[in-house]
């Protein structure tokens, strides 16, 4: 039996990617995973998680990453459960190697209905199984948490050294939202790496757009 597990990380954050990772193992390989000490990602260091990373790579039979830039986010036209059903759909449609199962962790509060929605656009004919906190109850959606938040993690890092130090990139991160702040207040714009339909970075848009116009007003001649 060729199982697969499905899992993002970076879906709250306001700057930087939304990750998908499928891991797909054959079922007795599931022993292993244990044994290496995978779990959700949330309950290990970054740097268990870096560690683990390429144990993890060498025990599956295939896997795929996924990354969703804030642009594709930001341009969607349904809600962010949809755009995640499509993209765990493409994901999975992606694999070389097909799974018989998938387990998915839900996104959705109704998870039948995240599993049907995802099956309905799969390649190919697969049970789908969605749960809430299947990240820290299936070995094998723990390996793609872990897979999907290094990933996210190493990204994040390069984009600081391009853009600056912008904390965690959530939006009740105070050093991301400062810095959001005070590169509105210098650029008069956002740089592509921000999901500018987050309600934290609209309500800075439009405060400094709206001091910017006060000014504007302020200063014209007469």
């Amino acid at each position: 039996m060729i199982v697969a597990g499905i899992d993002e990380a970076g879906r709250g954050p306001a700057i930087g990617p939304l990750v998908i990772a499928v891991a797909v193992a054959e079922e007795g390989k599931l022993v292993k995973l244990r044994g290496i000490g995978v779990k959700d990602s949330k309950q290990l260091t970054p740097e268990k998680r870096r560690e683990l990373f390429d144990e993890i790579t060498s025990i599956l039979d295939d896997y795929f990453i996924l990354k969703v830039w804030p642009q594709e986010i930001d341009s969607r036209k349904g809600t962010m459960n949809e755009l995640e059903v499509e993209k765990f759909a493409q994901a999975l449609n992606s694999l070389t190697i097909k799974p018989q199962i998938i387990y998915a962790d839900a996104a959705d509060v109704k998870a039948e209905r995240f599993a049907k929605a995802i099956k309905a656009r799969l390649s190919y004919e697969a049970e789908v199984i969605a749960e809430h906190k299947a990240d820290a109850k299936y070995p094998i959606v723990s390996a793609a948490s872990i897979l999907a938040k290094v990933t996210r993690d190493e990204e994040i890092e390069r984009l600081k050294e391009e853009y600056g130090d912008f904390g965690s990139g959530y939006p009740s991160d105070p050093r991301t939202k400062k810095w959001l702040e005070e590169w509105f207040k210098a650029h008069k714009s956002f740089p592509p790496i921000v999901r500018r339909t987050w309600d934290t970075v609209k309500r800075i848009e439009e405060k400094y757009k709206g001091e910017q116009l006060t000014l504007d007003k302020f200063f014209k001649k007469p």
